[in-house]
């Protein structure tokens, strides 16, 4: 018996067929509108479901290391355990951290979502795979043995590489590179936080920095389709559950709302600014011990467990501390304490270079601050102030929207997590005082000043970022170029200091334009000897078009 022919195969299965040739079709001339959000949907659903495998993955875990049954109450359950697992926990879970970062990764740093925000800017959306796999182990054993961050990270990052491999497999352009994204991640985050609604704000708010028409579509089809896959393993449910709503005297009490704001602004600033302080204290003192960068999360995690063994509210996220506070069951101490305990214990896990976001971290401090605030303007105002769980819900939604610079989508996060949709103005309110003050005092965000840090000026917006996309050698001219000037100007221009490598960006390049009023800047390479070798020059003209067209193409994509 004979095989059949391949055309004979193909014809035996036509739906098979059809979709290899339409597959191809996309890989060539990109997808229809149609097309596209089909293929959202399949990446909604892929993201929902690393979501959802993520979140599960840390219950296991934390259930196995602390003998929990339910993680949600970890904390109360980890007060009852011998002082000695609750120290050894973090350290053992930052060792591993450390061999993951350090084998894995070429600087030991966490990938989360500066780098999924700087992917969408410079990268066509695609984001790094081997060290983002390694963040994504790192942050997973972070939260489940004492770690102080969250989930939104790693889960972030983590739909970033399904869309970026998407993306890859249909040879996207840009555009769709970065609109794959948006789907990805508002699908991670609509089933982490079973909110749809802010899970694909988020994505165009943090992540694609622009509310363009075309993409909002097929990233909603994504966002609510992690939703549902978050609903089907979890059920309809929020994250949070208020006792009750409270009363908003509107004309009365709404100022104090707006003294909320500032202070969670300050909060929200000394949050952030104390990760990053933590993060140079931790770089000076490994430069100066030589210590091994393997050993950094370890020391993290012994410094971690050594707070939790008195105060386990810190472990972990801190959904039971925050629902307490949402819920008004601290007292005024308590509120304080907490909150400048969890921001230690955030900057200590960031800066020790574990695992985990700063967003659910940011909820937790926000409520505590809220509670505080809302326990202290009851008690001086009691007859005409609200209850102090409303104060909590605005607090952490205010300090939450500064930490992200989102105050759109975190506003909707906190109505999607507490169910809680009578209490709207009093959130609005103080999430856009905290956002707007915080912003001025940090580089806009936290994700962002981090990048700032690194040298990346995404917050100045792409008039200030696209410069540096572009190499000096994808512009330069040959020296017998027609259009080259000639052979003397050139080296004088190099005696002169108007030189830059091949490898240097347009970033480099402008300034000297800028300052030397020259039309032209030469390229060279320093020999062996230390002698310039001229490779060509770089006219200010191309280096001007190729900005230009930079510019129009990035405003045409946020204005489609």
């Amino acid at each position: 018996m004979t095989d059949a022919p391949p055309s004979a195969a193909r014809a035996s299965h036509p739906i098979t067929g059809r979709v290899r040739r339409a597959w191809e079709v996309v890989r060539r001339r990109g997808p229809s509108k149609v097309q596209f959000w089909f293929i959202a949907l399949i990446v909604g659903i892929a993201s929902g479901y690393a979501a959802v495998a993520f979140m599960m993955a840390i219950q296991s875990l934390q259930t196995a290391l602390y003998g929990t049954d339910d993680p949600r109450k970890l904390h109360s359950f980890a007060a009852t355990m011998p002082w000695f697992w609750v120290l050894i926990l973090p350290v053992m879970g930052g060792l591993l951290v450390g061999w993951i970062l350090t084998r894995f990764t070429p600087d030991g740093r966490i990938r989360a979502v500066a780098e999924v925000i700087q992917a969408s800017a410079m990268k066509e959306g695609r984001v790094e795979r081997r060290a983002g796999l390694a963040s994504i182990a790192a942050s997973l054993i972070t939260l489940s043995s004492g770690g102080s961050s969250g989930r939104e990270g790693p889960v972030v990052h983590m739909t970033g590489m399904i869309a970026g491999w998407v993306s890859n497999k249909m040879n996207a352009d840009g555009v769709t590179g970065r609109d794959l994204l948006g789907c990805a991640v508002a699908a991670g985050v609509a089933a982490s936080f079973n909110a749809p609604l802010a899970g694909a704000l988020f994505a165009m708010e943090v992540v694609l920095r622009h509310f363009a028409v075309h993409a909002f579509a097929p990233i909603a089809i994504a966002a609510v389709s992690g939703a549902v896959i978050s609903r089907i393993h979890f059920g309809d449910v929020t994250e949070f559950v208020l006792p009750q709503a409270g009363a908003l005297a509107f004309y009365v009490e709404l100022p104090a709302f707006i003294l909320l704001g500032v202070v969670c602004a300050l909060v929200a600033v000394t949050l952030m600014k104390s990760v990053f302080f933590a993060e140079d204290v931790a770089n000076r003192i490994q430069a100066r011990l030589s210590m091994p960068p393997m050993l950094r999360p370890a020391m993290a995690g012994l410094m971690l467990g050594a707070m939790a063994i008195f105060f386990p509210h810190i472990i972990g996220v801190g959904y039971e501390t925050t629902s307490a506070a949402l819920s008004g069951n601290l007292i005024l101490r308590e509120a304080i304490v907490f909150a400048i305990l969890k921001v230690a214990a955030v900057s200590i896990t960031m800066g020790g270079r574990m695992g985990g976001g700063i967003f659910s971290p940011a909820l937790m401090v926000g409520a505590l601050t809220g509670l505080a605030f809302g326990l202290i303007a009851t008690a001086v105002f009691p007859d005409i102030s609200g209850t102090g769980s409303l104060y909590a819900l605005a607090g952490m939604g205010a300090v939450g929207g500064a930490v992200l610079g989102a105050p759109i989508s975190t506003t909707l996060i906190v109505f999607e997590l507490t169910g809680d949709w009578q209490t709207g103005l009093a959130v609005m309110v103080a999430v856009s005082i905290a956002s707007a003050l915080a912003s001025r005092m940090v580089d806009r965000s936290f994700f962002l000043t981090q990048l700032e840090r690194r040298g990346i000026h995404l917050a100045a917006g792409p008039q200030a970022y696209l410069l540096a996309m572009f190499k000096v050698s994808s512009v330069m001219k040959s020296s017998d170029h027609p259009n080259a000037p000639p052979e003397d100007r050139v080296r004088r221009a190099v005696n002169e200091g108007l030189f830059v490598a091949p490898v240097d960006t347009l970033e480099a390049a402008m300034p000297l334009f800028e300052r030397s009023n020259s039309d032209f800047l030469a390229v060279v390479r320093l020999s062996d000897e230390g002698a310039p070798d001229v490779l060509g020059v770089v006219l200010h003209v191309d280096a001007l078009r190729v900005y230009n067209r930079a510019l129009a193409a990035t405003a045409a994509e946020e204005h489609s």
